[in-house]
């Protein structure tokens, strides 16, 4: 019997050990992350404003980690490839995603059936910066500010239309927010990315556009477009002299790109945490934030909390959107 209870009392410590030891060595692997590259997924082309954003913060990112950060794009399907890629990922901190809100918040608003949840799918480890919308105005048009576009389109109202860059893009639910705070309708014209709407805009093909500051800086400044309006919340670094939607009038108006780094949920806790700090410090940092703005961006970290409310706030939003104004992907 003492033997017996020798034996029970042997496996039961062997088992208490064992646990520890691999307790242990679990919290040591977290501990030690990273200990080998991450990969950061950008579901945009190369050569594009996603994919050179992605490249300076993951730089810098890579110096924060003390391991290389490798830019994996995968492109297509309005981001959704990219973003099921990730979201099929073990969740290990080794495989990230780096999107705007066209996967976190449009395109939930407007397709059916993703191969990825934005809530359920992925862990948001923060927001790291913004890129504002401005509606455009060909140099010709006797329009120069919201409410000269209001007594236009009011004058005459199937004369106007506005160029987007696509289908359920941002550019497109910036524009019907507007809209709908001005109580107008302009005929919706999608083009295939920002370089073709531009040029129509200034060829005189399309009299109004809505895109992101960054390409529409140039054009203003040169006298080729004329800036009506931005739908961010506050005015813009690069267009300070252009008003808000709010200022003109329309304070239900507040939009804009952002962009965030996720991981596929179930992230541990303490490697959440560290990509979180080391996130945080790199968008902090000077030469970083010099470069993001000379892309349009404005820097800015969100910590994953408020990065959370963010998208649970915005998704029926953008779902509301798409209902009155009929939104359909391309």
């Amino acid at each position: 019997m003492d033997m017996q209870n020798h034996f029970l009392h042997s496996v039961v410590g062997l088992s208490v050990v064992l646990a520890m030891g691999l307790s242990a060595s679990g919290a040591a692997a977290e501990d030690a992350y990273p200990s080998r590259p991450v990969t950061l997924v950008v579901p945009f082309p190369p050569g594009g404003a996603g994919d050179a954003q992605a490249r300076v913060i993951g730089q810098k990112l890579s110096e924060q980690l003390g391991q290389p950060v490798v830019i994996d794009n995968r492109p297509g399907a309005g981001t959704a490839i990219g973003a099921a890629y990730v979201a099929n990922a073990k969740p290990d901190g080794y495989t990230l995603l780096m999107s705007s809100n066209s996967t976190y918040t449009l395109n939930p608003a407007i397709r059916k059936s993703l191969p990825y949840d934005p809530l359920k799918s992925f862990q948001p480890i923060g927001i790291v910066g913004r890129v504002g919308l401005v509606l455009l105005a060909n140099a010709n048009v006797p329009v120069n500010n919201a409410k000269e576009l209001v007594s236009a389109v009011k004058a005459a109202p199937d004369k106007y239309s506005y160029a987007s860059f696509g289908s359920g893009t941002s550019s497109h639910f910036a524009a019907e927010l507007a809209l709908q705070a001005m109580d107008i309708k302009l005929t919706h014209v999608p083009y295939k990315g920002s370089g073709p709407a531009m040029t129509d805009l200034l060829g005189g093909q399309v009299p109004f556009a809505f895109d992101t500051v960054t390409a529409a800086a140039p054009q203003i400044k040169s006298g080729k477009a004329k800036a009506i309006a931005v739908t961010s919340s506050k005015r813009l670094p690069l267009l300070p002299s252009v008003p808000t939607f709010a200022e003109s009038g329309y304070p239900g108006v507040a939009m804009d790109s952002w962009t965030m780094v996720v991981g596929p949920r179930g992230l541990p806790a303490p490697v959440r945490a560290k990509l979180e700090k080391a996130l945080s410090e790199s968008i902090a940092d000077a030469s970083v934030r010099s470069k993001l703005s000379e892309q349009g961006v404005e820097p800015g970290f969100v910590g994953s909390a408020q990065a959370t409310t963010q998208l649970e706030a915005e998704i029926p939003l953008m779902r509301a959107i798409a209902s009155r104004a009929n939104i359909q992907p391309d």
